[in-house]
Order: C-alpha cells, then sequence, then structure tokens
C-alpha cells in the first residue's frame, strides 16, 4: 500500500488549481496545426520544381498565404502569453512560440523559393502596359483588352495577362514575406536577381557591356568608334531606356504598391537600374567626345543627339523622376556634351570655308568650284538634322549677321573689266532680316559659302568669266535648293527663287562683258575672237548651257546681222556661221552641228577656212597671255 506522505503529496497536487486552455489557445493550436499541414505539401526542401503560384490554384495560394500571416500572428501570441490563465503558462515562451516560430520560417523560406520561381518566369525584356501597374485590381473584365494567348505551353510571355498575373503573385509574396519581419530578404534576392536580368538585357541590346566598354573607348579609332559602339548604341540604348526601364519600373511599382510599398519600390528600381543606366549614358558620351572636330561625324553625333532628345531623355524622366541622377547625366549630355561637340565641328566646318584660298584655287573655265558641291551637298545631307541643328545652337546664341545686308564690300572684279551694280547680291536671302549660328546654322553656313564664292570670283582675269564663275556656282546652289527639297524648307522658297533669279542675272552680267558692244565695233574679228577665248568656258550643267547660249545668241546674233548687211559679200561669216559657232560654246558642239545643218551652201564652204582663222587667233591670244605672264614675273 502506499505510504501516507506520498499519497497525500498526490492528492495534494490534484487539489491545485491546474491553469486552463482557454478558446483562443485551443483556437491558435488549430491554426498552427493546419499551418503545418499545408507547409508539409509545399515544403520548400522538396525536390518538387512546381509553383504554388503558377501551377497550383489560386484558392491554394490564398490559403498558404493565409497561413503565413497566421503563423505570425500565433507567435506575436504565444510570445505574449496571453493564451493561458493562472501564474504559469503552458506554452508562453515555450514549445508553442518555438513551433510557431519554425513553421514561420518555413514559409518564408517556402516563399523565398516562390520568389525565385516567379522572377524566373518573367520575359527577358518585359512590356507591360502602363495602366497594368495603375490598375491594382486587375479587373477581369479588362482581360479582353490583352492578348489571351500570352500562355505559350505553360510559359509566360512578355506582354499582357501573364505578365500582369506573375507581377501580382510577385506583390503577394512580398507583403507576406515584409509583413512576418522577412522583407530583407526579399528586397535582398529581387534586387540581386533584376540587376542581373537588366545587365544581361543591356549587353544583348548594345552587343557589349556598357560598363566595360567604357574603358575601350579611348583605344578604338573613330571607324571602329562607329560601327562597333555608336551604330549598336543608337538602338540598343533607345530600346534599354524606352523599354528596358520604363518596364522595370512598372514592375517595382507594381511589386512594391500601396503606402509604405512606394518607397521601397523606388528604392529598389534605383538600386537595381540608375547605376546601368548611367553607364549606358557615359558610353554615348565617351564616343561623341571621340568625334572630335571631323566634319564628316557630325551625322553621328546629331544621330546621338536626336537618340538622346527624342526617346531617351523623355522616358529617362518617365521612369527615373526629374530630379533623379540619372535625368540630370542624361539632361548634360544632350544640352552640354553632345551640343557642345556638334558646335565645334560647324564651327571647325565654318572655319575650314573661311580658310579655302580666294585666289589660288579658281575653278578652270568659271566651273562650279569643288568648294561649292562639297559644302552644299554636304548641307543638304545636314538639312535632315535642321530640328536639332536648331535646337543645339538655340541654347547657345551667337553674334548675328545681317541675312539681307548690303553685300557691296564682296563685289567682283578682274581683268580690268568693270562690275555692275546687280553683281554683288547672291547673298541677299529677302524674307529674313537677319542669319546667324542660332537663327539657322544650315542658312548661315550656306552665307559664308557664297562670300567666299564673291571673293574668289574676284581672282579671275577677265570680267566675264568672273560672272560665268558666280552664275554657275550660284546656279548650283539653287538648284540643289530646288523645289522639294530639304534644303528649300531649311533655306526658304523665296530664298531658293531668289538665288535661281541672281544665277539668271549673272548670266545677263557675263553676256555683256563678254560680248556686249564687241559685234558691233568689231565685226566678225571679234566674234571669232570671242569664241577663241571662251572655248574652254564651261557651264555647270546642260540647263545651265543652254541658258548661257540662248542669252548669248540672243544678244550678238541680232547685232551681228546688221553688220553682215552693212559688210555684204566682204563678210567672210554668215549670222548662221555665228549662231553654229554659238552653239559649240560650253559643251554644246552637238547641238552646233544641229544649227549648221540648217544653214546654207555657202556658210559650209567657208567652214573650214572660219576653223583655221579661229585656231590663228586662239595661238595669238595664247601668245599674248603667254607674254603678259612672262612680263609679269
Amino acid at each position: 500500500m502506499p505510504r501516507a506522505g506520498t499519497r497525500t503529496s498526490s492528492l495534494a497536487m490534484l487539489a491545485r488549481p491546474r491553469p486552463r486552455r482557454t478558446l483562443p489557445a485551443t483556437v491558435v493550436d488549430d491554426t498552427v496545426a493546419s499551418a503545418a499541414a499545408l507547409l508539409d505539401k509545399w515544403h520548400p526542401d522538396d525536390d518538387s520544381i512546381y509553383s504554388l503560384f503558377l501551377d497550383s490554384t489560386a484558392e491554394e495560394a490564398d490559403e498558404f498565404l493565409r497561413a503565413a500571416a497566421s503563423l505570425h500572428r500565433s507567435m506575436l501570441f504565444y510570445a505574449s502569453g496571453a493564451e493561458t490563465t493562472g501564474t504559469k503558462s503552458l506554452h508562453g515562451g515555450g514549445q508553442g512560440l518555438i513551433q510557431a516560430q519554425a513553421l514561420l520560417d518555413t514559409a518564408m523560406r517556402r516563399l523565398q523559393l516562390e520568389l525565385h520561381l516567379l522572377l524566373d518566369s518573367l520575359p527577358a525584356v518585359l512590356s507591360f502596359h502602363r495602366r497594368d501597374v495603375e490598375d491594382h485590381d486587375y479587373d477581369d473584365d479588362d482581360d479582353d483588352d490583352y492578348n489571351h494567348d500570352d500562355h505559350e505551353d505553360g510559359n509566360i510571355s512578355g506582354s499582357g495577362i501573364g505578365l500582369r498575373e506573375t507581377c501580382a503573385h510577385l506583390r503577394a509574396v512580398a507583403e507576406a514575406m515584409m509583413a512576418a519581419g522577412y522583407g530583407k530578404e526579399f528586397v535582398s534576392t529581387f534586387k540581386s536577381r533584376r540587376r542581373a536580368s537588366v545587365s544581361g538585357t543591356l549587353q544583348r541590346l548594345l552587343g557589349f557591356s556598357p560598363s566595360l566598354q567604357q574603358a575601350q573607348i579611348p583605344k578604338l579609332a573613330w571607324d571602329q568608334v562607329d560601327a562597333k559602339i555608336i551604330q549598336p548604341w543608337l538602338s540598343g540604348a533607345r530600346a534599354a531606356f524606352a523599354s528596358v526601364f520604363t518596364a522595370e519600373r512598372d514592375l517595382c511599382d507594381g511589386v512594391f504598391s500601396g503606402d509604405n510599398g512606394a518607397a521601397f519600390g523606388d528604392a529598389v528600381f534605383a538600386a537595381i537600374a540608375d547605376d546601368q543606366a548611367t553607364s549606358v549614358l557615359v558610353v554615348a558620351e565617351a564616343a561623341v567626345a571621340r568625334a572630335r572636330r571631323a566634319p564628316e561625324r557630325l551625322f553621328r553625333v546629331l544621330d546621338v543627339h536626336d537618340a538622346l532628345a527624342e526617346t531617351i531623355l523623355p522616358a529617362v524622366v518617365s521612369a527615373f523622376g526629374e530630379k533623379s541622377e540619372v535625368t540630370s547625366r542624361a539632361v548634360s549630355l544632350v544640352m552640354i556634351k553632345v551640343g557642345d561637340a556638334a558646335r565645334g565641328i560647324v564651327a571647325s566646318f565654318e572655319a575650314a570655308i573661311q580658310k579655302e584660298p580666294s585666289k589660288a584655287t579658281v575653278a578652270a573655265g568659271g566651273a562650279v568650284h569643288p568648294l561649292t558641291r562639297y559644302v552644299i551637298n554636304y548641307l543638304a545631307f545636314l538639312a535632315d538634322y535642321e530640328t536639332a541643328l536648331t535646337r543645339i545652337f538655340s541654347s547657345n546664341q551667337q553674334e548675328q549677321f545681317p541675312f539681307g545686308s548690303d553685300t557691296s564690300s564682296f563685289s567682283v572684279g578682274g581683268g580690268g573689266g568693270s562690275t555692275s551694280s546687280s553683281s554683288s547680291s547672291s547673298l541677299d536671302l529677302p524674307s529674313s532680316s537677319t542669319l546667324s549660328l542660332a537663327s539657322n546654322p544650315i542658312g548661315w553656313l550656306v552665307f559664308i559659302l557664297l562670300r567666299k564664292l564673291d571673293a574668289k570670283a574676284g581672282s579671275y582675269k577677265e570680267a566675264a568669266l568672273s560672272y560665268l564663275f558666280l552664275a554657275n556656282n550660284t546656279h548650283y546652289v539653287a538648284k540643289k535648293a530646288g523645289p522639294g527639297t530639304r534644303l528649300e524648307g531649311v533655306l526658304g522658297e523665296e530664298w531658293a527663287e531668289a538665288q535661281r533669279a541672281k544665277a539668271r542675272g549673272y548670266v545677263d552680267v557675263y553676256v555683256r562683258a563678254a560680248w556686249g558692244s564687241k559685234v558691233i565695233r568689231g565685226g566678225e574679228e571679234a566674234v571669232m575672237e570671242a569664241v577663241a577665248m571662251q572655248d574652254r568656258w564651261v557651264a555647270a550643267d546642260e540647263e545651265m548651257g543652254n541658258a548661257l547660249r540662248a542669252a548669248v545668241r540672243a544678244a550678238v546674233v541680232p547685232a551681228y546681222r546688221l553688220v553682215y548687211r552693212r559688210q555684204g559679200a566682204a563678210a567672210r561669216l554668215t549670222p548662221g556661221d555665228v549662231n553654229a559657232m554659238i552653239g559649240g560654246l560650253f559643251g554644246g558642239h552637238a547641238h552646233a552641228h544641229a544649227v549648221a545643218s540648217d544653214e546654207s551652201v555657202a556658210a559650209d564652204r567657208r567652214r573650214t577656212s572660219q576653223q583655221q582663222e579661229v585656231l590663228i587667233r586662239k595661238q595669238k591670244l595664247k601668245n599674248k597671255q603667254q607674254a603678259a605672264g612672262a612680263g609679269h614675273y
């Protein structure tokens, strides 16, 4: 039989009041048990690759998230000691707390795994509709607005419903982990994975790593910089800022939503994208710096400017904000670095025109000068960048030069001949009062060219040849700025028409200087001498040649007809002969033969003797010029 003391002790223990389990404690215990069963199914250490969010039902995913939240509340409940009454808790700070905390940690590891799976399911290039991230309710009624074929073979594509759902899942995971105190782990994983994804996408778009390429640019020749850096950058950078960074901003906004989440989203996006976006901009900055002041490189610099101004800068402001360092860098690149490079090249181009010797290099026969061809063709291409040039130069005002000013100081002369009062008006630009690099960079360069051509015209010894040179070169410029051309759009229709009128005016002055009253005074001798002198003079093109021959015929043939009538049989040249000889000028030999075939038989018989006499006069003129040159030296 048991001892009395022992029995008494047992009875005393039975008599003591035991702590009683409360109803909330029972509910919490049941909640923990249910969570344990669910976690056993979705345990993070299982070898299964199935995703709770991607491969199960929405109801089961919601149940798991609720279980995780319940475990966190249960842990707090157990830690508070409120689950029991009496002097000592059976579970407070004990087994219940330990079990709840262990289960919560398991749930968080599962969500961490789900985070990896969800991030893996994102496409290489995200493509959100803007309202996808603004409409966090994701109403089912909106689904018809998107492509339901986004799910192909179970994969999530780069746009539409699949991406929206994945973003919603990521947000749910973020909220659950942050609520349980595991926000740091979520953010760390999210940042590292998205940084790697953005970096890989940028490298695929650009064809090189921006951060690594910066150091290589100074070592490359310009052709390599252009082909390997700038051209890939122009397409890749546009896509990077308009798509990659903008979509990354949308993703962060979608995952970190709400009052508290917005601040997280800004910080996370900055950590993911700021330095990578800056590295893309720095590549352009380094590449543009290599352009230096070579005129042919201006077009690439302006390509970079257009990409920045039209696409990249607006996208940067949208994604990074107006006050961000990335936006400041982009603005600096557009307004300062690229702008300075463009202005420097244009200034160098202008200086090259100015430094072209006025007297040392004249075009033989009054032809279009190589400088005219080069500059005008260059400016014709540059006209495609009129908007960019105006934007660049309007921010850097330069001294204005009168556009329609008196240009008599640039009048031409030479050969002892006098110039007409209307000769030096090639620089007039009607309908505009002032011209400067700031107001019209291309117009300014045309003005500089025309002024240089006026100076070059003065280098010819024969006044008539000076005007022929001006006629040819002005005609060439006017034709390049003809109807429908980009240059006409830049310089103005009135200006282009004025240049055509100037070219016609120069033709008239040339005719007066080359022929004038010589025919009346000198008769056929003057005609043959003039033809001999102009034998190697040229026209800008067939159109100008026809205009020149027509103007000469109109002035010379009627005058010579009067001379021919006075001289009668003594005249060796008929008006038809003169007409044919004029037709042979300025490359018009075929036309001359056509005219000559219509003349009289008598004129045909005299052709040989006339040609011989012209040759004799050419030789005399050549001997006279050589003698004059020898006396000069």
